[in-house]
């Protein structure tokens, strides 16, 4: 059996750039990994098949997951015969900005890879990641980045200074896809991506808490207002920085403390949210 961790995003920047002629958008991130995982136990069949379980009655188990996706394109891609049993404990909320599901496919790649002794690079891995999903290269990667074009263009960053993360969520997934369709380019603000860039080489989290930004923010808190009234509501709890994660719901924040990391968890109303206190891995 062979067991591989997936772990949740967080954009420290988010910026759109443009339109492509594909119908995608261009893209400008800041992107650093969190210590919230899912977990993935894969196991060889005898039986040519793919088998999908989780702890979560409401992921798929189907082509409709990113895992048996993943698993399927593999297996064509480089001749695999042998059928595989995926176990996913989920601790990732689904469509919350996280990655979650990318980072799970991510997993998938690694894991297969050693499995099967197929000697893939990063390079060649992040090729198979992009036929999957835009979140996927980075998840990949693990580390802090940057992010560019459809998600493909990865440039390794220093990790981020040590900090705790604050995660609320409200009980409902944001389509990323949705999102992408109601951008209006000439009303989206446009964070400062080379300041961020800047703030994390310097290693300066005063500095970053100033400087983080996501262009998405302002479409998101149109179609689902909640998501702001979750960020002002970490603001006036004493948050140092709070910024919408991808393209939401889940808004995140920064202390330095674990104290007040969890004291701020405390004040949030549970009924309403998922909370999480973790910290940066980058």
């Amino acid at each position: 059996m062979f067991h591989e961790k997936a772990p949740a995003k967080i954009n420290l920047a988010l910026d759109v750039v443009g339109k492509r002629e594909d119908g995608f958008h261009d893209l400008n991130m800041v992107m650093t990994t969190i210590d919230l995982y899912d977990r993935l136990s894969f196991d060889k069949l005898n039986e040519d098949k793919i088998i999908l379980n989780s702890n979560k009655h409401y992921l798929p188990n189907d082509s409709k997951n990113l895992v048996y996706q993943t698993v399927d394109l593999m297996k064509k891609t480089y001749g695999i015969k042998t059928g595989l049993k995926i176990y996913i404990n989920k601790n990732i909320p689904v469509s919350a900005g996280l990655a979650g599901g990318s980072s799970d496919a991510a997993a998938t790649i690694r894991a297969m890879n050693k499995m099967f002794k197929l000697n893939l690079n990063l390079s060649k891995m992040i090729e198979i990641g992009k036929q999957i999903g835009s979140d996927v290269p980075f998840c990949i990667y693990n580390k802090t980045a940057i992010v560019k074009g459809k998600g493909d263009m990865i440039t390794p960053l220093s990790k981020v200074p040590k900090c705790w993360v604050v995660l609320v969520k409200p009980h409902f997934g944001v389509s990323t896809g949705e999102v992408f369709k109601n951008i209006q380019m000439d009303k989206i603000v446009h964070p400062n991506v080379e300041k961020i860039i800047h703030a994390v080489k310097k290693q300066d989290y005063h500095f970053l808490c100033q400087s983080i930004g996501n262009a998405l923010e302002s479409v998101t808190f149109q179609l689902y207002p909640e998501v702001k009234v979750i960020k002002e509501k970490l603001k006036v709890l004493g948050i140092d920085a709070t910024l919408m994660s991808g393209s939401g719901p889940t808004v995140f924040g920064f202390v330095l403390k674990e104290r007040k990391a969890k004291k701020i968890i405390n004040s949030i109303d549970k009924n309403k949210y998922e909370t999480y206190a973790v910290r940066i891995l980058g």
